[in-house]
């Protein structure tokens, strides 16, 4: 309904959403939404209906006159307009100023680096924490540049056909161009020196594996000799166990050498987990060469017995293995102990976690093995004493069941790392925290960490950013006298926009850099997170 107020001669309207109301000494017009204009003439006293009546207003008399007309010289009718910059409509050809890099010109245009020579270089802040700055191009020179180059777009599409073809080409001798590259360096040398992948197996995990290997292979031939010699069940279970041993620690030093490969664009975080999958593959290795085989052999003695013949030989070996295998397992617990106390954790936690999957599986397997070892030469001392086969069969059983339990550890163990497992709660709540007592951040949401493997974490989270600290921030670094008078003289609208298009780009660029900041700072203060990405919310 429509709302009347009379104060001390004035009349003020208080109107529907869909009308524009204009206030006038003597006379009001109504502008409505339809576009229609409306003189108030005299007012209805007979109760019409209000959306119905036009009211008229004099100057100086009382609410009682209403009805009367007085004429008065019409006065200019003055409407003030709030002005509104015009939305702009953002079309390709805006995009085409878009920055571009030297690398994706070249590789997208088809054009040399001495093309690029010619065209208008711009310094932007650089994505990379070894630099600063890099240079990019504008877009619409590149491609006027391409076409400048090739003559047409369809010349270019067909330069870049070629290109295609040649690069699918060049993927398919790949070997040969490797050894071509290869050769290369070798005739020219090399512009940096190359970490040698050989160095890894004379410390830490592929010590510990190399040494297992050469132990475990000796191991096999001489427990195979005395299976042939004696034809024990057990015996037999002791050499296919140390046969696996040799084959999977094998299969270790292949994923620490593939893990020190340098990232590439197919593999962006580089090669890391090819220890898990080496160790995971390891173990189940170990479930089908050693616990299967030591079972089918157990099962196969006790449904078929036979006797078994001198064991002499066979306690010798076996007393050689227990000390060979006794000696990597210390190797394995010491390393351990000591990258379980550079991290801060206890032995049992850095095995469980499987911070260092390699050496796990030694540890493990040496573990088995001298306990495989007991239970052997117990079953055997057995069936010795009493002249029953049986004995020696359910030792292999037993065996075959301590690998089985080590298998499923550690195919459990290394799947839970290769599925992304989140870090330890402790060490999330100082991310969190570190970046919360920061005065930029205003609160931090979604905050996710996933443990990489080997030491590495990955750390995601959306921060809300405080707009006023950035904004002060960019103004602590600029002369505000010289910006007050830039801001005197702005006039009209376009001057205003070109100012305040000018300064929120640099504004803009100011949040990037803070984000680089705190990226940089969690990187510096927690070495364990190597990749952080922080989203704008």
């Amino acid at each position: 309904g429509w709302k009347v107020s009379m104060k001390s001669g004035s009349l003020s309207y208080i109107l529907p959403c869909n009308r524009l109301p204009v206030q006038l000494m003597s006379q009001v017009r109504v502008y409505t939404s339809n576009g229609q204009k409306k003189d108030l003439g005299s007012q209805d006293t007979n109760g019409s209906a209000p959306g119905e009546t036009l009211h008229k207003v004099e100057t100086g008399q009382d609410t009682t006159n209403a009805g009367q007309k007085q004429s008065s010289p019409k006065q200019p009718i003055q409407v003030k307009v709030k002005p509104v910059l015009k939305k702009r409509e953002y079309g390709p050809k805006y995009t085409q100023n878009n920055f571009i890099t030297g690398v994706r010109a070249i590789n997208e245009f088809c054009l040399k680096s001495s093309d690029l020579d010619q065209l208008r270089k711009i310094k932007r802040r650089s994505p990379h924490d070894d630099t600063e700055t890099f240079t990019v191009y504008l877009r619409s020179d590149v491609e006027a540049k391409s076409l400048e180059v090739w003559g047409s777009p369809e010349a270019l599409a067909r330069e870049r056909k070629r290109r295609k073809e040649a690069e699918i080409k060049y993927r398919e001798n790949l070997f040969r161009n490797q050894r071509l590259l290869w050769e290369y360096k070798e005739f020219f040398g090399n512009t940096k020196p190359r970490s040698s992948t050989a160095a890894m197996f004379f410390k830490g995990p592929g010590k510990v594996v190399m040494v297992a290997i050469c132990i475990n292979g000796l191991n096999f031939f001489f427990k195979l000799l005395a299976w042939v010699y004696t034809g024990s069940a057990s015996m037999f279970s002791e050499a296919i166990h140390s046969l696996a041993d040799t084959c999977n620690q094998a299969l270790l030093a292949l994923g620490i050498s593939q893990s020190a490969r340098t990232p590439d664009p197919s593999h962006p975080y580089g090669f890391t987990n090819m220890r898990y999958i080496a160790s995971l593959i390891s173990g189940v290795g170990i479930f089908m060469m050693g616990a299967g085989l030591s079972w089918y052999h157990g099962i196969i003695g006790l449904l078929h017995p036979h006797p078994v013949e001198s064991l002499l030989w066979a306690y010798c070996i076996l007393a050689g293995s227990l000390v060979s295998e006794g000696a990597t397992l210390l190797v394995a617990i010491n390393e351990i102990r000591r990258s379980a106390r550079a991290k801060g954790l206890s032995f049992y936690q850095y095995v469980v976690q499987s911070r260092d999957p390699s050496t796990n599986v030694v540890l493990l397997e040496d573990a088995a093995a001298v306990l495989s070892v007991a239970v052997a030469a117990t079953c055997m001392g057995l069936t010795s004493l009493t002249g029953n086969p049986y004995y020696d069969s359910v030792g292999s059983l037993g065996v075959g069941t301590l690998l089985g339990t080590v298998s499923a550890f550690l195919i459990y163990t290394n799947t839970e790392a290769l599925l992304g497992r989140s870090i330890e709660p402790e060490q999330l709540q100082r991310l969190t925290e570190f970046l919360e007592n920061d005065p930029v951040v205003r609160a931090i949401h979604d905050v996710k960490a996933t443990d990489m493997g080997m030491s590495k974490v990955r750390f995601k989270a959306e921060v809300d950013f405080d707009g006023r600290v950035v904004t002060r921030s960019y103004l602590e670094k600029q002369d505000i006298e010289q910006l007050l008078q830039e801001i005197q003289q702005v006039k009209t609208l376009e001057e205003l926009e070109a100012f305040m298009l000018k300064h929120g780009e640099n504004i803009v660029d100011t949040l990037g850099a803070e984000v680089d900041r705190l990226e940089k700072d969690l990187k510096q203060r927690n070495p364990d997170v190597r990749h952080v990405d922080l989203e704008i919310l």
